[in-house]
């Protein structure tokens, strides 16, 4: 029983110190002897220390992995697929936080819930991974969505902000039923929603007529409400406002974390038996289109958040086409995507905060950066040449590796759509570097120096993305491993 109880520890503490860090806030925020202190700093370092626990925690629980066959009949499956994929959401976490201290005017948040709007979130993801269950990913994923309706609305004195905060509201709910309408006609069709009873549904019995039809739709609904919710083409249309109204170390959140925990439910999902190869199916066509589309589109913006955004449309159909392989060396590479894209997320959005310190919004303000701050355009411009592929960076190794494996379960004209629009994505990140340091602005703005947890955060990811090429075996054992267990 201890040991089952360390296994689910670090939910259990995450959860637990999320609402200690709510009513903390509100018992001292809301106190006169104190003058009403907004409490973001204090809160952010009491949750960002709550993160770095709740990893301390998993990482203690993983020699426990032995007890997964009790995870594996019910509502959850713990193994090595889930243990390495909580990590990440937590590191992506610790990221987010970090980039709210010390921000200025614009970006910083204005009361201490919206620290506690990103520790939620994390707890459903860490929820979601292990989902086995139908019903378990639904309700793992909604109030991680309901939490990135109020953080993208979380600056309360901008317009832009309220407005990403609406358009999320409104959109997002059509998904959501999307998604509950489609795990319904599933469990219709079949009387089961564990994904273990599926599988053997599916795979031992012939389904025809209107069962089969049921089940298709269902399957299709899942795809659809997923793909939403992970900015896929082509529901893609409310990312770009969105990320350009939520503050700063949102978009980061945003285009950051549901990927990771979607992505890894939906490779469970996507095992389910015969039916697997509809999916395969969705996500070949969608990654296609998000390749093309962000490839394309993120050449024409002109403010700095708004390419970084088109970016992670098209990055998302670089990772859906890990699915589309559907097989062990597919969901490796999406592996190793996933965990370079986010050192490489992380890395961008970091930068960001500073560049718009001194009031910068578009691209064409960024030409004094490398004579006044050397150091951030040398760092912003790494980042975007591993967001292009250029090697010796860790950006080429991820696109490298899932090239390699849709060529190798046949997928040629994948391979092809995706080497020709990372060559054409490479001019819009190019653009950036060439604005930086080659550039002569209309009016010279003098940047200011970064602060020192940006600047800490800075040099752990941009070691990861210029050490993961040269030395790529780690990250490789790392992610077979990972591959190995889900398929196991």
């Amino acid at each position: 029983m201890f040991n089952l109880f360390l296994a689910v520890s670090p939910e259990i503490f995450l959860i637990n110190a999320t609402f200690l860090l709510l009513i903390h806030g509100v018992v001292f925020s809301t106190s006169h002897k104190y003058s009403y202190p907004p409490l973001v700093s204090n809160v952010g370092w009491l949750g960002l220390l709550s993160v770095l626990i709740t990893l301390f925690l998993l990482a203690a629980g993983a020699p426990l992995l032995s007890i997964a066959h009790f995870f594996r009949n019910n509502l959850f499956r713990r193994d090595n697929f889930t243990y390495f994929c909580q990590i990440l959401p937590l590191l992506s976490t610790a990221g987010t936080i970090s980039m709210c201290f010390d921000s200025f005017e614009q970006e910083r948040f204005d009361a201490f819930e919206s620290i506690v709007l990103i520790l939620l979130p994390t707890l459903s993801m860490l929820l979601m991974i292990p989902a086995h269950d139908s019903i378990t990913m639904y309700l793992a994923i909604e109030p991680q969505s309901l939490c990135f309706y109020v953080i993208a609305a979380s600056k309360r004195k901008s317009e832009f902000s309220t407005e990403a905060g609406l358009k999320y509201l409104i959109l997002g709910a059509f998904p959501s039923g999307i998604l509950l309408f489609g795990c319904s006609m599933i469990y219709g069709s079949t009387g089961a929603t564990h994904f273990d009873q599926l599988a053997k549904i599916f795979t031992g019995y012939e389904i025809t007529g209107a069962q089969s039809s049921g089940i298709f739709l269902g399957i299709l609904f899942i795809a659809v409400g997923s793909l939403f919710k992970i900015t896929a083409v082509p529901l893609h249309m409310w990312a770009p406002d969105i990320y350009e109204g939520s503050p700063t170390p949102v978009t980061a959140f945003l285009s950051l974390a549901p990927k990771i925990s979607i992505s890894a439910n939906m490779s469970r999902v996507s095992m389910v038996g015969s039916y697997g190869g509809t999916l395969q199916q969705i996500f070949f066509f969608c990654s296609i289109a998000s390749m093309i589309l962000g490839a394309v589109a993120a050449m024409a913006q002109t403010k700095v958040k708004r390419p970084l955004a088109h970016s992670s449309i098209g990055h998302v159909g670089y990772i859906r086409t890990g699915f589309s392989c559907g097989t062990i060396e597919g969901i490796q590479a999406l592996l190793i995507y996933i965990w370079i894209y986010a050192s490489m997320t992380i890395d961008a959005f970091a930068i960001v905060p500073a560049l718009r310190q001194t009031r910068v919004k578009y691209i064409s303000e960024l030409g004094a950066l490398a004579k006044t701050n050397p150091i951030s355009a040398i760092t912003f411009s790494i980042t975007m040449f591993s967001y292009a592929g250029i090697p010796p960076l860790a950006g080429f190794c991820s696109k490298f590796y899932m090239f390699f494996a849709a060529l190798g379960c046949g997928a040629y004209f994948l391979a092809l759509v995706g080497v020709v629009t990372s060559v054409i994505g490479r001019f819009n990140y190019i653009r950036i570097a060439k604005r930086m340091f080659f550039d002569r602005p209309r009016t010279w703005i003098l940047f200011k120096p970064m602060d020192r947890d940006k600047s800490l955060l800075l040099a752990m990811t941009s070691s990861f993305i210029t050490s993961s090429f040269p030395y790529p075996s780690p990250l490789f054992d790392l992610t077979h491993q990972m591959a190995l267990s889900s398929y196991l």
